[in-house]
C-alpha cells in the first residue's frame, strides 16, 4: 500500500509536493469521491483521477539498445554518454543496465527498471549464454578453439572461464558464445591465446536476439515473450 500522495507522485511526473497541492485543491478523486487526505492509502485496486483523467502505476519496463561505439554501460557519467541517456522514456532515471558492455563494444544492452528482472539475467549462477561476433587480428587456430572450449586461465583469476563455443565466420571473425562475464573478458581470453581482439558486438543474450531492424543508438522496448524467458525455469 502507498499513501496517496505517493502514488500520485510514482504515477506522474508530479512531485509529492504538487500532489498534496492537488488533493488539497479538491483536484483528486478516489473511485469517483474527492480525495481529502493526501496521507490517505492507496491499494492500487482503486480509480485514482486528477482533474477528471485516470492515472496509474506503470508496469515494469524493458528494453533492448543497440549501443554504439564510445557509449558507456551506465546510468550516469560525467565524461560520457550513457545507454540510459538513449532511453527516451518516462521517469528514465529509474532504469538500469542489465549487463554491460564496455565502452567500445557495441551491440544488445538490456535495459530495465525491474531489478529482479536484472538480477536473474545477471547472476553468474543462472547461466545466461551470450554470444558475440568478434573481429581478430590474426586467424584462429584449431588450438586456439580447443584452448577456448576448455576454459582459459586469465591473469588474476582464480579459475579459468567456462567452457566457450566458438563458430567461425570468415578468416578473423568468429562467433564466440560464453556463460561468465568477467570483466573485458572476451579481449583478455583472446590475449592469452596471442590474439588481439579489433572489434566486438553482442548479438544476444540468452534466448533474446538484437534486432536487426535497430540502427546503432535505436530502441525497442522487448517483446512479452522475450521478458518471459529470462524468468522462465531453466531445464
Amino acid at each position: 500500500m502507498l499513501r496517496l500522495d505517493k502514488y500520485i507522485s510514482n504515477a506522474t511526473d508530479l512531485s509529492r509536493v504538487e500532489a498534496k497541492r492537488y488533493v488539497k485543491y479538491g483536484e483528486v478523486t478516489i473511485d469517483g469521491e474527492k480525495a481529502t487526505n493526501a496521507a490517505q492509502k492507496i491499494t492500487g485496486d482503486e480509480t485514482i483521477c486528477i482533474d477528471g483523467s485516470a492515472i496509474s502505476l506503470a508496469k515494469n519496463r524493458y528494453f533492448m539498445l543497440n549501443k554504439p561505439a564510445g557509449v558507456v554501460s551506465a546510468t550516469k557519467d560525467q565524461n560520457n554518454s550513457t545507454a540510459v541517456d538513449l532511453i527516451f522514456e518516462h521517469r528514465s532515471d529509474e532504469l538500469q543496465i542489465a549487463g554491460r558492455l564496455d565502452i567500445e563494444t557495441t551491440g544488445l544492452v538490456l535495459v530495465t527498471d525491474d531489478g529482479q528482472w536484472n538480477h536473474r539475467l545477471t547472476s553468474p549462477r543462472n547461466d545466461f549464454q551470450k554470444i558475440y561476433e568478434v573481429t581478430l587480428g590474426v586467424a584462429i587456430t584449431a588450438a586456439d578453439r580447443e584452448k577456448l572450449a576448455n576454459g582459459v586461465w586469465l591473469e588474476d583469476e582464480k579459475h579459468p572461464s567456462l567452457p566457450a563455443t566458438l563458430d567461425v565466420l570468415d578468416e578473423r571473425r568468429v562467433l564466440l558464445s560464453i556463460a561468465d562475464g568477467k570483466y573485458q573478458q572476451i579481449k583478455r581470453m583472446f590475449a592469452e591465446l596471442g590474439n588481439h581482439v579489433e572489434s566486438l558486438h553482442r548479438t544476444q543474450v540468452g534466448d533474446i536476439v538484437l534486432d536487426e531492424d535497430l540502427e546503432p543508438g535505436d530502441y525497442r522496448a522487448l517483446t512479452e515473450t522475450e521478458v518471459a524467458s529470462v524468468m522462465a525455469p531453466k531445464s
